[in-house]
């Protein structure tokens, strides 16, 4: 966590004064590289111009020094489309993953006396200014409640709410500028659909709601520690829950087979209960929203924002899909991926294969019946060629519906901490129970 305070801009043009400063200077390093390299009787290309390391460290900066919608929608673009970006984009986005700077002091009580009145420190014997951890969209704070309860407090960063439209408008714009999306990808209705994505993050009540009704699905499940929710004292922009103790879901790559394994049994487990029997999923697959708790060897599972609720129409369509998957049946299988949503539109017959064929790769894990090592295994690789393959295809316009997009977001970012952590894991045991009903 960074200590150095930083002052948020919070007015909507003072944002955009930042991204258009931005702009200048990326041009002004772009007229600066050409000119050396045409002394040096080299011809400058515009893309390698623009895409320095320089200004590929200015992006990120300023990105992260906006935070909010702006590190947010890099972040989905990153897990939603990863197959259409370039390594480029992919750098700049893992620089957002590293914690921003926090918020003045005088910012945070503002929004604390904002979020839960003027008298806020009435409700906590200590409250710790420094925050423990950051987010795209608030900072966490320690405290203690007048009970003496240890509770984990997460304030949003001021003006968040009302920048998240025209943040999102500038982030595509600048990506677009700095030429980094290719120009025939039309990705207007997931930009859209991050606005309402982000919007819904950005109230923590109703975050608030989803971390409650989470408790109460998991109330029989022993896997899993769901901090326990302070509604009193929690509003829009405030959030407080139990703060639970928990080291690095990543950190146990040095542990115990056994261990890795069951681990990640548990949050694949987890994943299909969320898809067919809660039908409310967490589609947000940040290895930070994961932690191991050793002293009750469980998993804490933390950041509801991102929750999503599923239709029967899509829930029973992922069940044919999945049935028709394990029984080799491609008919079934379209038809499945057709009621999902996926060729509601005109598409030609060898694209509609292809994306047959990239789900069946998806699903190659379940066909196995014994434990599929994912340490072994490629599998996240050939899904991103596969899909980068498809997508570049000329006249491919074909978008995935927006449901299965934030699905698959959380099936990759599963599949790729099981092969972090070198899981073996047997996804058919996991997922037959369900294929029957």
């Amino acid at each position: 966590m960074a200590d150095q305070e930083s002052k948020i801009p919070t007015h909507r043009l003072a944002r955009i004064g930042q991204f258009a400063s931005l702009a200048t200077r990326i041009g002004g390093n772009v007229v600066a590289q050409g000119t050396k390299q045409l002394l040096k009787g080299e011809k400058p290309q515009a893309k390698d111009l623009v895409l320095t390391p320089a200004n590929i460290k200015r992006v990120a900066d300023q990105l992260a020094h906006l935070r909010g919608a702006a590190m947010k929608v890099g972040q989905m673009l990153s897990m939603d489309s990863g197959d259409m970006l370039t390594p480029e984009l992919a750098d700049i986005l893992a620089r957002l993953r590293s914690d921003a700077n926090p918020m003045l002091s005088k910012q945070l009580n503002q929004v604390l006396e904002s979020g839960l009145g003027t008298q806020w420190k009435q409700h906590f014997l200590s409250f710790n200014f420094k925050p423990v951890a950051s987010a795209s969209i608030g900072q966490v704070h320690q405290a203690y409640t007048d009970d003496g309860e240890n509770v984990a407090v997460k304030v949003q960063y001021p003006g968040i709410r009302n920048s998240i439209d025209s943040d999102v408008d500038n982030v595509a714009t600048l990506l677009n500028v700095v030429g980094i999306i290719p120009k025939d990808i039309d990705f207007k209705s997931l930009l859209e659909e991050a606005k309402k994505q982000l919007h819904a993050e950005a109230n923590y009540q109703l975050e608030c709601e989803y971390l409650q009704r989470y408790k109460h699905n998991l109330s029989q499940h022993d896997n899993f520690i769901v901090p326990r929710a302070y509604p009193q004292l929690s509003s829009e922009t405030v959030l407080t829950m139990e703060y639970v103790d928990g080291v690095e879901i990543e950190s146990l790559i040095d542990a115990p087979q056994e261990l890795r394994d069951k681990v990640m049994h548990a949050l694949l487990e987890l994943f299909f209960a969320e898809l067919f029997e809660f039908q409310l999923v967490q589609t947000d697959p940040n290895f930070a929203n994961y932690r191991y708790n050793q002293q009750q060897d469980k998993v804490v599972l933390l950041d509801f924002g991102a929750t999503r609720e599923y239709s029967d129409n899509i829930s029973q369509g992922y069940r044919k899909a999945f049935r028709a998957v394990m029984q080799d049946d491609s008919n079934a299988l379209e038809s499945a991926l057709r009621q999902i949503g996926f060729f509601s539109q005109t598409i030609v017959e060898s694209q509609k294969q292809a994306i047959i064929g990239l789900v069946q790769l998806a699903c190659e894990p379940m066909k196995l019946d014994g434990e599929y090592d994912f340490g072994q295994s490629d599998l996240a690789n050939k899904i991103r060629q596969q899909g980068t393959a498809l997508s570049m295809q000329e006249n491919y316009w074909h978008t995935p519906p927006i449901d299965a997009i934030f699905l698959h977001r959380k099936i990759g970012g599963l599949y790729l901490l099981a092969a972090r952590l070198k899981a073996r894991i047997n996804i058919q045991a996991l997922v037959t129970p369900y294929l029957d009903n």
